[in-house]
């Protein structure tokens, strides 16, 4: 059986999609119709699609727009030829991509596009966000956003906003990664990434022009277990700069409350920095950001309190490896001396996970101060969240007693 197992995984569907796809929507004025065409690569001279679907023994295709335009109201869609992830250039390709390879990719793409002013680096695993830090240089943002949840990142797809540098690539090469997109691969860099034979390589030129994307929309199709289908425009964050954001206030029962403090720079860059990065997060999520990097993501789950421990909890845990790693070279759980484990537990409880002065991120808002009260008593300083619940004055005490700011986006961020 365990063999059987792993040949399944080696194993290559042949999926038979069509090489062409239309969709039309259709009213009493006329007919709009989006053209597509499936996307095949040369492996080893021969051509093949998608690897499989989320599981082997799933076919599955993958399509790119090349002709067509959707005008809804006064909502268009991305116009063809714009190719990101549905249009990859496969430098190499190991086992070619499949679709958590290709979904991975776009949701790191999705987040990165809104960072294109500063070398920054996204790992997603399972279509979510593991590890996001932006710094001076990209070797460092690509260390920051390993080492935020090194655990987490091994087989991850790696997104860059910047050519990939040698330095950078024998970082990479020191890990286990599934996928690298890039915009570009400096001289030298394709040769370390040869020893990784299942590396996937992918350039994507079209990174370099991210920015272009930011408020753009696309029609997103989710289908139903009998066939019917859901669309809706894609979702696009409105608060992107501080202007955009509210100091958090509310009326309750004849009387006002305000956040008596307002939030430093440094703290409208961490809380914007973790709203952007929230958008590319499954819902119900709260995530942790300190110096624009993620200390704790929490997602997918269903009470906003409960999300909110988790993520603290991952960062308490995710630094304690980081730190055993730093000192000893090791994982945390492949360390057996028990003092070396003690001074380490000391060291992160002393420092609450890495959570103190932190900015505190929810896709909505808290019905109730409890889970902010989870980050406050932590000492992260500063949250920011939707605003618009009822109880918005409870968290609005909680943080006024805490000495910790709030801002409001006006706008829920959920992703399922």
């Amino acid at each position: 059986m365990p063999d059987d197992l792993k040949k399944m995984y080696k194993t290559i569907v042949d999926e038979h999609f069509p090489p062409r796809m239309e969709i039309s929507f259709i009213d009493e004025t006329g007919r709009q119709t989006l053209y597509y065409e499936k996307v095949l690569w040369d492996i080893h001279g021969e051509q093949k699609g998608l690897r499989y679907g989320e599981n082997p023994g799933q076919e599955a295709a993958l399509y790119r727009m090349v002709n067509g335009n959707l005008l809804l109201g006064e909502t268009q869609t991305i116009q063809p030829g714009q190719y990101l992830a549905s249009d990859i250039e496969l430098l190499q390709s190991g086992k070619h991509p499949g679709k958590t390879n290709l979904t991975d990719a776009d949701n790191a793409l999705n987040i990165l596009r809104y960072f294109m002013d500063t070398p920054t680096a996204v790992i997603v695993k399972h279509n979510n966000p593991c590890g996001v830090a932006q710094s001076e240089t990209l070797a460092d943002a690509y260390h920051k956003a390993m080492m935020a949840d090194r655990v987490a990142a091994f087989g991850g797809c790696i997104a860059v906003n910047r050519p990939v540098d040698k330095e950078t690539a024998e970082a990479i090469s020191r890990q286990y990664a599934e996928v690298v997109a890039a915009p570009e691969f400096e001289a030298g860099v394709m040769e370390i990434f040869a020893a990784k034979k299942n590396l996937r390589v992918i350039r994507i030129r079209n990174i370099a022009r991210l920015h272009e994307f930011v408020g753009k929309r696309f029609v997103d199709f989710k289908s139903l277990i009998d066939g019917g289908i859901v669309t809706q425009w894609s979702f696009v964050p409105q608060a992107r700069t501080p202007a955009d954001l509210k100091l958090a206030t509310c009326d309750y029962k004849g009387r006002s409350y305000r956040i008596q403090r307002e939030p430093t720079e440094r703290e409208y860059q961490d809380m914007l920095f973790g709203w952007l990065v929230e958008s590319g997060v499954t819902s119900n999520s709260v995530i942790y950001v300190k110096d624009r990097m993620t200390v704790g993501i929490g997602t997918g789950e269903q009470d906003r309190v409960g999300v909110a421990e988790i993520a603290r909890d991952k960062a308490y845990r995710k630094l304690a490896d980081r730190r055993c790693f730093e000192i000893h070279g090791i994982a945390y759980n492949d360390l057996k001396d028990a003092d070396k484990k003690r001074e380490i537990d000391q060291w992160v409880a002393s420092v609450n996970g890495g959570l103190q002065g932190a900015a505190m991120i929810s896709d909505a808002f808290f019905p109730f101060r409890d889970g902010v009260d989870v980050g406050l008593r932590e000492g992260v300083s500063c949250v920011i969240h939707p605003g618009g619940s009822e109880n918005d004055y409870q968290s609005i005490e909680a943080c006024n007693e805490a000495g910790a700011t709030m801002v409001y986006t006006g706008q829920r961020s959920f992703k399922h």
